[in-house]
């Protein structure tokens, strides 16, 4: 590496360090919280179905949100989008943790976590449009390896940093802890981040578009993570679901019949750009399976402690952040095709082995299992989140910047409803077929329980097959907008 190249690493590290942290927290909040649930529903003698408003609100505001922010930052610029939402994103974390004991309702907390959403979802939208936008194409790889790499391993390390800050301190900490990482980020932010003019004015902002989009994942996600808790033959959530279906085809609908729309539909009638999107679903769709169902196979059918389990799927979570560093120095040099291949190749067999867990199943064999699987998706996130960005012109690198956000947690949302449903539906089907009762033998009741992980996983190893298909079939252009600021740094010398 000569030092020109050096010198330019080092010029564009601090704005990687920014949004990597952006992005690391904002994916971090959406799972961190679950482990400290029940403490809380204990500090506030509330149910489990109610205090689980503490994680959905969060998700439900972040889903409204985040296309919408994604559009605006296209208006008005990225730093703007950034710095604000990080305020936002700080006060709400301070009020999360404070403002319950200081008022003693639970509602406050509530209230606090959607603001915190909004926050999230500002700089959740625009974290990889600003790799697309302010680094140089010879870094662009390296600079979304670390980046979205950082998101996952949030979304995967949330469960055991939330677990040990609310076991060694309080439920607070795990918002508290929020606070120094982003007055840090914001400084950094404001030095690092460079100002980009405004396209327009947010007077154009298609606000019908806004409200459908916001209002039909809300009730969307809420269906869903409500409908195990409720019956899914609920009325309420039925309803819910229908409402979703009918707000979002509305949306949809418009969308092609406007000039100026929140998500540019028609971007989906190119197969390229919707396979990689596609993938990207899939990727962290099959991914909640995993991350929901494996720590209560740990504990119930291995008889493993919490901490324990913990310990080890972090193989999952070390394995995963490696892999991302790899596929970020690997992009520029093979390309982001092959990297998703291998990585489809190594999701498969993880997803594979997994479907043969057993009572006796040796620890050594779970590790495995669990680093398969974080080598694929290290190595596949990188390189679709970097193909998508640059598949589509510049003018929409917010807009589809927030599209990769909204596939990363809306898929998990869904997912741990599916994947519960199949885990319950399955084991109550093997029980009552063979005619087991809760005075069966123990041995006999963990078969039944293992057997319902077994159909669970078996969903992630076929859709494991998909992702590879897909990664295989799918030709990636580059669009020219990106072509010609290759170019151009080529002949100014950055590159």
């Amino acid at each position: 590496m000569d030092r020109t190249s050096v010198n330019v690493q080092k010029r564009y590290l601090p704005l990687i360090i920014a949004i990597s942290l952006a992005t690391f927290m904002a994916s971090l909040d959406g799972t961190i919280v679950n482990i400290a649930l029940p403490t809380i529903s204990e500090s506030f003698s509330l149910s489990s179905s109610s205090v689980s408003w503490v994680a959905t609100i969060y998700l439900l505001v972040m889903a409204g949100c985040v296309l919408i922010f994604g559009k605006i930052s296209d208006i008005i610029g990225f730093k703007r989008i950034f710095l604000i939402g990080f305020i936002i994103f700080i006060l709400g974390s301070f009020s999360c943790g404070f403002l319950p004991d200081l008022t003693g309702s639970f509602l406050t907390l509530i209230g606090s976590r959607a603001f915190q959403g909004i926050g999230g979802a500002m700089i959740a939208a625009i974290a990889p449009a600003m790799v697309s936008a302010f680094i140089p194409m010879s870094m662009k790889g390296k600079a979304m390896g670390v980046i979205m790499t950082m998101a996952g391993l949030g979304t995967a390390i949330g469960p055991t940093m939330g677990g040990f800050l609310t076991q060694y301190l309080s439920w607070h900490w795990i918002f508290f802890i929020n606070v120094p990482i982003g007055i840090f980020a914001l400084l950094l932010g404001t030095r690092v981040i460079p100002n980009k003019e405004p396209h327009g004015s947010t007077e154009k902002l298609d606000k019908t578009g806004a409200a459908l989009i916001f209002i039909g994942l809300a009730f969307l996600l809420y269906g869903f993570s409500e409908g195990t808790t409720m019956g899914w033959t609920s009325p309420i959530i039925l309803g819910s679901l229908m409402l979703s279906v009918i707000l979002l085809g509305i949306f949809v609908w418009k969308e092609l019949h406007i000039q100026n729309p929140i998500l540019e539909i028609r971007l989906f009638m190119d197969k390229t750009f919707l396979l990689i999107n596609m993938v990207i679903f899939l990727v962290f769709f099959s991914l909640s399976g995993v991350n929901y169902l494996l720590p209560f196979y740990l504990e119930y059918i291995g008889g493993y402690s919490t901490s324990d389990a913990g310990l080890i799927l972090t193989a999952l979570s070390f394995s995963m952040m490696i892999a991302g560093m790899v596929a970020g120095m690997l992009y520029n040099r093979i390309g982001g095709r092959i990297l998703s291949i291998v990585a489809g190749i190594f999701l498969t067999i993880g997803y594979y082995l997994i479907t043969h867990l057993r009572i006796d199943t040796p620890t050594l064999f779970i590790t495995v299992c669990l680093i398969c699987i974080g080598l694929g998706l290290g190595l596949i996130i990188t390189p679709v989140s970097n193909m998508i960005m640059t598949s589509a012109s510049k003018k929409y690198q917010g807009m589809v910047s927030s599209l990769t956000s909204l596939e990363r947690f809306v898929p998990m949302t869904i997912g741990i409803a599916i994947y519960n449903v199949i885990f319950i539906q399955g084991m109550t089907t093997i029980a009552e077929h063979y005619d087991i009762t809760k005075s069966a033998p123990v041995d006999i009741q963990l078969k039944v329980l293992t057997a319902g992980f077994d159909l669970a996983f078996l969903l992630s190893f076929l859709i494991g097959i998909v992702i590879l298909v897909f990664t295989i079939i799918t030709r990636y252009k580059i669009h020219p907008d990106y072509l010609e600021s290759e170019l151009d740094e080529m002949s100014t010398g950055i590159i």
